[in-house]
C-alpha cells in the first residue's frame, strides 16, 4: 500500500496480497522454509522457474518427505495458481505482477542489495525479532533514503510490522519484556497499522519514541486525518519545537488546553460644548471640550500558548512540552533542551 497510495480499487492490492501469500507458502515448501524477495520475484515472473519447483515438490511428495501440513499448503498453492490465477485475463495478470514486481524488482536489479537482503540461508546474521528480543540486542536500520528511497521504505515497513507482530504475539504468550521502538523522520515510514499497535503496545511494555517534521507530513503519507489523530493521541509525552505547520499548532494548542487570561482594554473619548466648522481649513474647532480616558480589565478563556509562541517565539533548542511522570500529567511548560553536542556551563551552551 506504500507504493499504491493513489490506487482507488482494492481489487489489485487484494489480489497482489493473495499471490504473495501463496508464493511464500510455495517457496517455504521447496526452499526448506526460507523465503527471499528474489525467490518470490522468480516465482511470479518466470513460468519455467515455477514449473521447475513443482517438479521438485512432486518428487518430495512421491518419496513421502512432506508432512500433512506441507501437503495441505502445497494443494492450496497449486489450486490457486492453476485454477484461479492462471485463468485470469492476461491484462489482469500483468497488472497484478506489476504491483508485486514494484517491490521485488529492487532486490533483483542491484547486486549489493540482493547480496545484503537475499543471502543464502547459511549466511544469515539476523534470525528474527524473537531471537533479538530474547538476547536483549538492538537492531539499527540505517539506509540513506535519498539514495535508496523505495528500498528504505520496503525494509523499514517490513521490519516495523515484523517487530509489532512479535511484540503482540509475546503478549498473548505471557512473555512480556520491555522493548523500545525509536524512529527518526517517522512520516517517511508510517503505516496505518501503527495506530492499532500504539494503542495496545503499552500493555506489552513497548516504549515508542518517534520524531517528525509536522503532523501534516504524516497526514500526507497516510492520506487519512483520523488515523493521524489516533496515532498522536496514543503518544503520551510530546515535545514541540518551532513550527509553521497550522495543523501541528492547532493540535498542540488543543492538547495544552485553555486558561483564564486577564485582558485590558483602553478607550479615549472627547466631548465638546461648542463646535464650529472652519471653511478655510475645513476642520472642526471645539471650545470648552473635555477628554476622558477609561481602562477596562476582564478575563477571557484562551489557549495556554498562542500561535506566535510556536511560529516566532521559540528559540533554537527550546520547546513546548506536554509530559507525564508515569502517574500524572505535568503542567505544560516551555523548556530549554540540552543538545548532546554542546557542553552546558551555567545558563549558556558552549561548544
Amino acid at each position: 500500500m506504500l507504493f499504491s497510495e493513489n490506487n482507488t480499487e482494492s481489487f489489485w492490492l487484494d489480489k497482489a496480497e493473495q499471490v504473495l501469500t501463496e508464493s511464500i507458502k510455495f517457496c517455504r515448501l521447496y526452499n526448506n522454509g526460507y523465503v527471499t524477495f528474489l525467490e518470490i520475484h522468480k516465482l511470479v515472473t518466470l513460468p519455467n522457474y515455477y514449473k521447475e519447483k513443482i517438479e521438485i515438490l512432486r518428487k518430495l511428495f512421491i518419496s513421502s518427505k512432506l508432512s500433512l501440513r506441507n501437503i495441505y499448503d502445497l494443494n492450496s498453492s497449486l489450486d490457486f495458481f492453476q485454477n484461479e490465477f492462471s485463468k485470469l485475463d492476461p491484462r489482469t495478470i500483468a497488472i497484478i505482477k506489476s504491483e508485486i514486481t514494484r517491490i521485488t524488482s529492487i532486490f533483483v536489479s542491484d547486486y549489493e542489495i540482493s547480496k545484503t537482503f537475499c543471502p543464502k540461508k547459511e549466511e544469515l546474521t539476523f534470525n528474527g525479532f524473537s531471537d533479538l528480543i530474547k538476547k536483549g540486542k538492538i537492531l539499527v536500520l540505517n539506509i540513506n533514503i535519498a539514495e535508496y528511497r523505495n528500498l528504505s521504505k520496503i525494509i523499514a515497513a517490513y521490519l516495523k510490522l515484523d517487530f509489532q507482530t512479535e511484540i503482540m504475539s509475546n503478549l498473548s504468550k505471557n512473555k512480556v519484556k520491555t522493548t523500545a521502538f525509536i524512529c527518526d523522520e517517522y512520516a517517511e515510514y508510517v503505516t496505518k497499522t501503527d495506530s492499532e499497535f500504539f494503542s495496545l503496545s503499552r500493555e506489552a511494555k513497548c516504549i515508542n519514541i518517534i520524531s517528525t517534521q509536522s503532523f501534516s507530513s504524516i497526514k500526507n503519507t497516510l492520506k487519512d486525518e483520523s488515523t493521524v489523530k489516533v496515532i498522536v493521541q496514543n503518544l503520551i509525552n510530546k515535545i514541540w519545537f518551532r513550527t509553521d505547520d497550522t495543523m501541528t499548532v492547532e493540535e498542540a494548542q488543543k492538547q495544552f488546553g485553555k486558561e483564564e487570561k486577564i485582558r485590558t482594554s483602553k478607550s479615549i473619548s472627547e466631548n465638546a460644548k461648542e463646535t464650529h466648522y472652519n471653511y478655510i481649513t475645513k476642520t472642526l474647532n471645539s471650545k470648552n471640550s473635555s477628554v476622558s480616558e477609561s481602562f477596562n480589565t476582564y478575563t477571557q478563556n484562551d489557549f495556554l500558548f498562542d500561535t506566535s509562541e510556536f511560529t516566532q517565539n521559540l528559540e533554537t533548542f527550546t520547546a513546548l512540552t506536554f509530559l507525564s511522570d508515569g502517574t500524572k500529567i505535568l503542567k505544560p511548560s516551555k523548556l530549554k533542551m540540552y543538545p548532546y553536542f554542546l557542553e552546558m556551563k551555567g545558563d549558556l551552551y558552549e561548544k
